[in-house]
C-alpha cells in the first residue's frame, strides 16, 4: 500500500511549509508568525480496580497546549501587541491601578483578545485550504519575548503558548 502512494505521481502529500495561523482579535500580521505546533490531545485513562486486577477504561480528553513561535520585527512591534493581549484580558500592573483597587485576568477577558477563535489552516499545492483547525476559547498563557546576544546576527524570537478548551477539524 505504502508504495503505490509514492508511485503515484497525482497524490501530494502534506507539506509542513504551506500554512496560516489566524490570531484573531490582535493586530499581529500572519507574516510574523514563524513556527506553530498542531493541535493534538491525550485521553486520561480511568482506572478500575476489581479484586487482584486493573482495568482501563477511555476518560477525559485533554487539549495540548499550541507553542507559536513569531518574528519581532520593528513595524509592527509584536511586543507591544503582546503586552497590550495582556493588558485587554484584564491584567494591569501595580502602578497603575487607582486607589489600590486590585485587577485581574479573567477567562471572559482572555478569549476576548484572540476573539474566541484561533484558526490554523494547512494549504495545499494551489495554496487552498485542505485542513483547518478552530482552537475553541483560547487564550495566552505564556509570553517569552527572546534572547538578545551580541554574538548573533538572528531576528528576535518571541515564543507564546496558547491553551484552548477543544478543537475541531
Amino acid at each position: 500500500m505504502a508504495d503505490k502512494f509514492w508511485a503515484n505521481s497525482a497524490l501530494e502529500p502534506k507539506r509542513k511549509h504551506r500554512w496560516l495561523l489566524y490570531l484573531g482579535g490582535t493586530d499581529i500580521p500572519v507574516f510574523v508568525i514563524k513556527t506553530v505546533k498542531k493541535p493534538g490531545f491525550t485521553i486520561n485513562p480511568a482506572e478500575h480496580q476489581f479484586f487482584g486486577h486493573k482495568f482501563y477504561y477511555p476518560g477525559n480528553v485533554t487539549w495540548d497546549p499550541v507553542d507559536v513561535t513569531l518574528v519581532d520585527p520593528v513595524d509592527p512591534n509584536v511586543s507591544k501587541q503582546l503586552m497590550k493581549a495582556l493588558q485587554r484580558s484584564g491584567y494591569e500592573t501595580p502602578d497603575v491601578t487607582e486607589g489600590g483597587a486590585a485587577f485581574t485576568t479573567s477567562k471572559l477577558n482572555a478569549t476576548k483578545v484572540l476573539n474566541g477563535q484561533v484558526k490554523l489552516e494547512q494549504l495545499g499545492p494551489d495554496n487552498d485550504p485542505i485542513e483547518t483547525f478552530k482552537l475553541w476559547n483560547p487564550w495566552i498563557t505564556s509570553v517569552k519575548f527572546g534572547d538578545l546576544d551580541y554574538t548573533s546576527d538572528d531576528m528576535v524570537e518571541i515564543t507564546m503558548t496558547i491553551q484552548y478548551d477543544y478543537a475541531t477539524l
